[in-house]
């Protein structure tokens, strides 16, 4: 970085992406942090482990294998073959060791549950035991690695390790930590398939801890997520633009209208809009107190209503049946009389009668005359003069009833005009026409002024009338949009850091994996034999969910797609894994002089077992491998192409006894 020609913004996050995720964070945020870089030391040898070499296995009760059946092998260097049919117990002697020493199985791993439950051997009822001697290169005696399984569940395993010294410790004592991850002394068909066939993940991560670029990759990652995170933050306003656009028109709010127009102009004026956001008061105080009104507002009940209403029929039905009767005549006889005397009483002086004209009609005599014609047609009329009595009562209390609006009542709302319309129904005298008025416009007044509180109600909740919420929406927007403004400077040096820092991942990445590259095309070459299928090259790419590592492949010398699998058959699919795979094991920092391989030859062709088999005998000239398998072609093969190899022959009976022979 010293020599490169970043800014120092960019330098900044890379400096930060080394520090981890919080100084990072910080970045991101824009905060500023001390992020000083180590300084520049030499870079120490690297000092080899001693290497260890498998010297003898045992094993009793564990899948295949019931009373203890032992291997034995020299400590060191060279290619032991053990072949036997399927169901020999093959499978089983790989598998304890790697039980033994890692408390685990990766095959297991992805099987069922009653498949992994099927670990302990059912023609064995004692102790399940795994014991695996090994020798460390500069020491006499051995290292016993021992697990012994004390319940049901094949996690119930506990370990033990007896150094040379006779010292009792545990496996974390070997001090191998990651190196059983990383380095794997144990390869079985499985793995060989999934390694060009698996995730594409998964060999790029086993590729880069072996290589020691983990944490290369681990500061790319952290990088690619900021500006990712940075990228998301700069984008969200735009994308969340359309959807406040579409709340604010649809409101009748006179400041929704004033943000639409700000938020479509091509400058956005984010202080006019922070202001407008900020204002979350009712956009018209008046239509308040109409409402606070209207929530308290009463009207006729309906029980009142219904007993107006049923006294104007009874008045109107009692007139009704006194009309023609003498009490009705005698009733208006006695009006006109008392209305008369009235009259007179007023006006003394004129004695002329003002309705028929008669010359001295009025007089004391006329008066004396006509009090005794009332007091005789009182009686008469008592009847008919309650009946109308009642009718008048009946029309003032629907009157009453029939009070105008309230003044501040808006006269064009729908309130408004049904209670313009009912308090016109004064002006009725009939009173049967009055009834039916008050019985229906009184039940429309009533609905209307219900539906008019609860709306006041629901509106006063919000006294904005859904203004808050837009407001608050906007104001949500406008701090993205702040925060976008921030985003967008901070991107620009973050991915220059970013394309900076994969430029020299890839640097590093191709000059530690070429070694290994370079190997695994030597094991191809000797595997593909006369096919002309050349491993080109192969690539640690892409980063973070698209990493993944580019097997290039050319046919007859026309370069092909960087996935194999598009090319190759099944066999030729296990000598790629093979040639991928072999190499890890001669890498220097090994701390595991052997390998053990399950079943490499399935699925290959004569010619690529013959292939196979001097790729092998080449690697046991470094290294101790131990390859089970069921296919007699590879030690023939090995046999008429006089490779050195031990070979032995592996048996088990009906009873899981299993032994070993020359």
């Amino acid at each position: 970085m010293a020599r490169s020609p970043l800014d120092p913004a960019a330098r900044r996050w890379v400096a930060a992406a080394v520090h981890g995720e919080d100084a990072l964070a910080a970045c991101v945020r824009g905060e500023e942090v001390d992020l000083p870089l180590p300084e520049t030391e030499p870079v120490p040898p690297v000092r080899h482990a001693r290497r260890c070499y498998l010297s003898r296995v045992r094993v009793q009760g564990f899948r295949g294998i019931g009373r203890a059946a032992t291997l034995e092998f020299p400590p060191g260097p060279g290619l032991t073959v053990i072949v036997g049919r399927n169901g020999s117990g093959k499978s089983s002697f790989a598998e304890a060791v790697e039980a033994a020493l890692t408390g685990r199985n990766l095959r297991w791993d992805g099987m069922p549950a009653a498949w992994r439950d099927g670990w302990r051997n059912l023609h064995f009822d004692d102790v399940t035991e795994i014991t695996v001697e090994l020798q460390r290169a500069g020491e006499t005696g051995t290292t016993r690695v021992t697990r012994v399984w004390t319940g049901e569940s094949v996690r119930s395993a506990r370990g033990e390790v007896v150094l040379p010294t006779g010292e009792v410790g545990s496996l974390a004592s070997l001090g191998w930590g990651e190196d059983l991850n990383r380095y794997r002394p144990f390869l079985s068909y499985d793995e060989l398939g999934r390694t060009v066939t698996g995730r594409s993940a998964e060999l790029y991560d086993t590729l880069t801890t072996l290589l020691g670029l983990s944490e290369l990759t681990e500061i790319e990652r952290r990088l690619a997520k900021a500006c990712d995170r940075l990228a998301k933050t700069a984008q969200r306003p735009a994308h969340d633009l359309p959807y406040l656009l579409d709340q604010l028109r649809a409101s009748a709010d006179p400041r929704a209208r004033t943000a639409v127009e700000l938020l479509s102009s091509s400058t956005l004026d984010l202080d006019r809009l922070a202001a407008i956001a900020a204002d979350n008061g009712p956009a018209d105080p008046a239509q308040q107190v109409v409402l606070r009104r209207l929530r308290r507002l009463s009207v006729p009940e309906r029980s009142l209503i219904n007993d107006v209403v049923s006294e104007l029929r009874g008045a109107a039905m009692e007139i009704a049946m006194t009309v023609g009767t003498k009490g009705d005549r005698a009733r208006s006889v006695v009006e006109l009389l008392r209305q008369a005397l009235e009259h007179h009483q007023r006006h003394p002086a004129e004695t002329d009668c003002p309705t028929c004209g008669a010359h001295n009609a009025l007089g004391p005599a006329w008066a004396s005359r006509a009090r005794a014609e009332i007091a005789r047609l009182e009686p008469v009329a008592a009847s008919t003069a309650a009946a109308y009595q009642r009718a008048e009562a009946a029309r003032d209390q629907a009157r009453f009833l029939m009070a105008p609006p309230p003044s501040w009542l808006p006269p064009d709302s729908e309130l408004g005009r049904i209670w313009a319309d009912w308090a016109a129904g004064a002006e009725i005298t009939d009173l049967t026409e009055l009834a039916t008025h008050i019985e229906t416009v009184g039940r429309r007044l009533r609905s209307a002024a219900i539906a008019a509180r609860k709306a006041a109600t629901e509106r006063l909740t919000d006294p904005t009338d859904g203004w808050a919420g837009l407001a608050e929406q906007l104001g949500a927007w406008l701090e993205d949009a702040r925060g976008a403004l921030d985003a967008h400077r901070r991107l620009e040096p973050a991915r220059q850091a970013l394309d900076w820092f994969s430029s020299v991942a890839r640097e590093m990445r191709a000059e530690r994996l070429n070694p290994l590259a370079a190997q695994a095309e030597k094991v191809w070459a000797r595997l593909r034999q006369e096919r002309h299928i050349d491993l080109a090259s192969l690539r640690l790419v892409g980063r973070g969910a698209q990493r993944r590592v580019a097997v290039d492949v050319s046919v007859e010398g026309i370069d092909g797609p960087d996935n194999a699998p598009g090319l190759l058959s099944q066999g030729e699919f296990q000598a790629l894994a093979l040639s991928i795979c072999l190499p890890r094991t001669l890498v220097p920092g090994n701390p595991f002089g052997f390998l053990l391989l399950d079943d490499p030859v399935q699925a290959m062709d004569t010619e690529t077992v013959e292939g196979l088999a001097a790729v092998l005998a080449e690697v046991g000239r470094h290294r101790q491998l131990v390859v089970f398998t069921h296919d007699t072609r590879l030690p023939d093969a090995l046999h008429r192409l006089g490779l050195p190899a031990s070979v032995r022959t592996i048996h088990r009976d009906a009873m899981s006894n299993v032994w070993v022979t020359d």
